[in-house]
């Protein structure tokens, strides 16, 4: 399985595809809802020919059950929830496309039509050996779809808060910071959370490299000899804490402006 999607600055982002047993189990909790489901309603199903004294009209709505049951509720499960399913929540996965966005209902048809084939008609047995064999644990339907099962929760490492180093703060509040571009504000951020446990020499040679990157957004850059994480921590902290002031002033703005729409105009009499 993949260990995740390396950006173009050198740093991993936890985005693996589930494994082959975690999907097998899901798919046994869709298919056992799936399955039950379905028998209920051919039940009802034929409970209705039964009732209406036709043989054509019970099969009919067997048949409808079926489908329903087999390709229009997965579908649109996997449709309205983008990716999930009752087993895939459950075990923490999600489909998504191959570049990682969430997929729509012609996503969701390709791999429902296909699932018939492969889930139902051979018991499994045709997903099971495609998804043993390809990379990312894709069954038919997801080659086909382009997509693939994310896991989104993993035991990887959690984001813990930045702080702002005590010396930098006045250097960053008095700095220009100019947009940073989100692939390199992202690299940061997981080079931070990461630094830990990376080699040494590996960390000197990509915090330098991202700091190098950041650099010319700021002006005027950090003292003379501010080691790269501590120049990253500090003006990660320094963007969020402009982004957010940004967002309270605007929020403040609309509230105002929304206030001043919602008043009389001048000179009116508000009777009831």
């Amino acid at each position: 399985m993949l260990d995740g999607t390396v950006l173009g600055e050198g740093v991993v982002v936890d985005a693996r595809a589930a494994s082959f047993a975690v999907r097998m189990l899901s798919g046994l909790i869709d298919a056992f809802a799936i399955y039950t489901l379905a028998t209920l309603l051919i039940l009802a199903a034929s409970a209705v020919g039964l009732s209406t004294a036709s043989e054509r009209a019970g099969t009919a709505a067997v048949l409808v059950a079926v489908v329903f049951a087999l390709v229009v509720l997965p579908v649109g499960v996997e449709t309205l929830t983008r990716g999930y399913s009752l087993g895939k929540y459950a075990l923490g996965i999600r489909i998504v496309r191959d570049d990682g966005g969430p997929i729509r209902f012609r996503q969701a048809l390709v791999r429902g039509l296909l699932g018939v084939l492969e889930l139902w008609m051979t018991a499994g047995g045709l997903a099971v050996v495609v998804t043993f064999f390809n990379s990312r644990g894709k069954r038919l339907g997801d080659i086909m779809a382009g997509t693939y099962a994310l896991r989104t929760r993993s035991g990887g490492v959690r984001l813990t808060p930045l702080a702002m180093p005590p010396h930098l703060a006045g250097w960053a509040r008095s700095a220009d910071i100019r947009p940073l571009p989100a692939g390199y504000a992202l690299a940061a951020r997981q080079y931070l959370a990461r630094a830990a446990a990376l080699d040494p020499a590996s960390r000197a040679r990509l915090g330098q490299d991202l700091a190098a990157r950041l650099e010319p957004f700021v002006a005027p850059g950090p003292p003379l000899g501010t080691p790269p994480d501590l120049f990253l921590a500090a003006l990660l902290v320094e963007r969020r804490e402009r982004d957010y002031a940004a967002a309270v002033r605007a929020a403040q703005h609309a509230q105002a402006r929304a206030a001043q729409v919602r008043r009389l105009p001048w000179g009116l009499r508000d009777d009831g």
